[in-house]
């Protein structure tokens, strides 16, 4: 048939032609492996959106996954639910690089296809919820949740015609399947609806063997799921699915591209925490040095990078917007307006942090169990990073002046003259500012090196002093050094001390 040669044509292989090279009534494949995730979700919708507007008559989505997010499953299955253009069709195929398995999320994403057809040797179900306890295991989700995602399995086969007791069965392990025979074909039924078919059949039904016990997640093989109806058939290979369906003329594979990758990166929670604890180490660098410069360049960077990955996932909406921004304005006025790190810049943080968290996932008030499990994962992939991120500031604290990293930003040669060929002139003031015992006190030198400056003489801050920065004394603007303390601007100043070209003051009291 045309199809099988056009399936396994080059067109086929991993160069397939372009989407926009496509014409109408093409076939398109979208592959969904490995752990579902909101990258997953973001991938699935982009490349239906791409299959759509190149006219595909048929949409295949060969699935092999374990499962993963319940979320981000969900997301996947609303997009294909809303096709109508194109029929959907679920694949479950076994290759060497795959593992031959539908398992939860992937169970509820086949039942959201019209169609499932499956290899020899594949697998489908066990879709029951878990979420993940405080010590990192993982154990089944409550009532609510398993309710939730029940209600929605039990929807998708009604919608499209599967049985809708092998996907209950699927989700609950309260739900016992029976088979029942009826004019030689095998149901998969409750027991519930078991009897029933019983009392209205009387003997033409039979009861067979029990698929699914009570405590038990229902699992069917490839040969049990075309049996019990769920499957429309089992085949080798695409080669054959196209053979099954028929009418299929061109055939383009939707692989994953290298956009997706950065984005699966660039989602990732270990990168989301690293680069918090880059953007809070470069913060608190950036903060406690005048002006501004590459350690605040790094911070914002490293935020906005976090935010915006977020941004592509699609679960950014206003509210995250409006806290990212707020949170970045409190920290930039933390760092260009007031002095030291108080209200404003732990503020700054804490807005970010929200809208980190909350731009993580596509609600903003969880409304069932599954949701709050999300809402503590994504807020301990953002603690985790604010932690590690206090952690690194202890350590540059303690380590940071004997790091050799850190040579080249501080002058360890000491100054031992002048041009003039004098020792270089030392002057002190207020022993709370310099040691009286290292220094000695000469005004007269002072006055010969700056000029005129003399200790005790008065002036304003003209800038803010973190601790250094410029004051006007005497009618002349120079750099001064608060020793260690953060001065406003327009305080009023007294020269403390002279020390090896450095100009210490202190605040004058009101």
């Amino acid at each position: 048939m045309a199809v099988a040669a056009a399936l396994t044509a080059p067109a086929f292989s991993q160069n397939a032609a372009p989407v926009a090279q496509a014409g109408s009534g093409s076939v398109f494949v979208i592959p969904i492996q490995g752990d579902i995730e909101p990258s997953t979700a973001v991938f699935v919708q982009r490349r239906i959106k791409a299959a759509l507007d190149a006219g595909a008559s048929d949409i295949i989505f060969t699935i092999d996954t374990f499962g993963g997010r319940v979320d981000s499953a969900l997301r996947i299955a609303a997009a294909i639910g809303a096709i109508r253009e194109a029929r959907t069709v679920a694949f479950v195929g076994a290759g060497s690089d795959g593992m031959g398995v539908s398992w939860s999320a992937g169970a509820l994403i086949a039942l959201s296809c019209a169609e499932i057809y499956m290899a020899p040797g594949t697998s489908i179900g066990a879709a029951a919820p878990v979420i993940a306890s405080p010590d990192g295991t993982m154990e089944g989700a409550g009532e609510k949740t398993v309710s939730a995602v029940r209600s929605q399995m039990a929807a998708l086969a009604e919608k499209n015609g599967h049985p809708a007791g092998i996907a209950l069965a699927m989700v609950d392990a309260d739900v016992e399947l029976v088979e029942v025979l009826v004019d030689g074909k095998a149901l998969a039924l409750t027991v519930d609806d078991a009897v029933a078919l019983e009392r209205e059949r009387g003997n033409e039904a039979q009861r067979g063997r029990t698929l699914s016990a009570k405590g038990k997640l229902l699992s069917l093989t490839a040969g049990e799921a075309e049996r019990y109806g769920l499957s429309e058939g089992t085949v080798s290979d695409l080669a054959a699915l196209g053979e099954k369906l028929g009418g299929l003329s061109e055939v383009v594979e939707l692989n994953p591209s290298f956009a997706d990758s950065v984005v699966v990166f660039l989602s990732s929670a270990a990168l989301q925490s690293i680069l918090i604890l880059i953007g809070l180490i470069a913060l608190f660098i950036e903060i406690n040095s005048p002006g501004f410069g590459l350690p605040g360049s790094i911070a914002i960077i490293a935020f906005v990078v976090l935010f915006g990955s977020n941004m592509l996932m699609g679960t950014v909406g206003s509210v995250e917007i409006i806290l990212f921004i707020l949170g970045m304005g409190l920290l930039v006025v933390e760092i260009f307006v007031l002095p030291g790190f108080g209200v404003a810049g732990i503020s700054g943080l804490a807005l970010i942090a929200g809208a980190l968290v909350l731009s993580m996932q596509d609600f903003i008030v969880p409304q069932n169990e599954f949701q709050w499990d999300i809402l503590a994962r994504n807020a301990a992939t953002v603690g985790a990073g604010v932690l590690l991120g206090i952690m690194g500031i202890g350590v540059f604290i303690a380590l940071g002046p004997k790091l050799k990293l850190f040579d080249r930003l501080a002058l360890k040669t000491a100054i031992s003259g002048t041009a003039s060929g004098r020792p270089a002139p030392i002057a002190t003031g207020s022993p709370s500012l310099v040691d009286s015992s290292e220094l000695a006190y000469s005004e007269e030198a002072a006055m010969d090196t700056f000029a005129g400056l003399a200790i005790g003489d008065e002036g304003v801050a003209e800038s803010v002093l973190r601790p250094v920065g410029r004051a006007l004394i005497g009618g002349r603007s120079m750099s001064v050094e608060a020793a260690g303390r953060y001065v406003d601007a327009g305080t009023k100043l007294r020269v403390a001390a002279i020390k090896g070209g450095v100009v210490y003051v202190e605040t004058m009291q009101a």
